[in-house]
């Protein structure tokens, strides 16, 4: 019931991501994940040369010392992923609400531009 468990926990987490739960392989204890546009992985191993950089910082997450869940490094690898998926990084977002106060103030600075090219 240990792999039926992961693999519901999988299902679970696809259905907040992109990916699918395309093949769970309780004898050779895989699980294989797909998304468009052709990201796949299983057991945190790619065999697209593609992903297989983005898998690196998951890797080390997994390689670091305690027990993870499979949510837990579910998660790690889709944020791993999200350049791949045309998805903004994580990590980014705050940066971006940072920066939306500057982003309005520019539009303002280019009529005064456009004020002084036209004299």
């Amino acid at each position: 019931p240990v792999f039926e468990a992961l693999a519901e926990a999988a299902e679970r987490w696809c259905a907040r991501t992109p990916f699918q739960l395309i093949a769970a392989e309780e004898t050779e204890r895989r699980m294989d994940f797909y998304a468009e546009p052709g990201v796949s992985f299983y057991h945190v191993w790619s065999e697209s040369e593609d992903c297989l950089p983005f898998l690196q910082l998951a890797q080390d997450y997994i390689s670091s010392c305690g027990k993870k869940t499979l949510h837990e490094i579910l998660e790690k690898v889709f944020k791993s992923f999200r350049p791949l998926l045309g998805l903004p990084d994580v990590d980014d977002d705050a940066f971006e609400e940072y920066n939306a106060d500057v982003e309005e103030e520019e539009p303002e600075a280019d009529h005064q531009q456009m004020g002084v090219s036209q004299q």
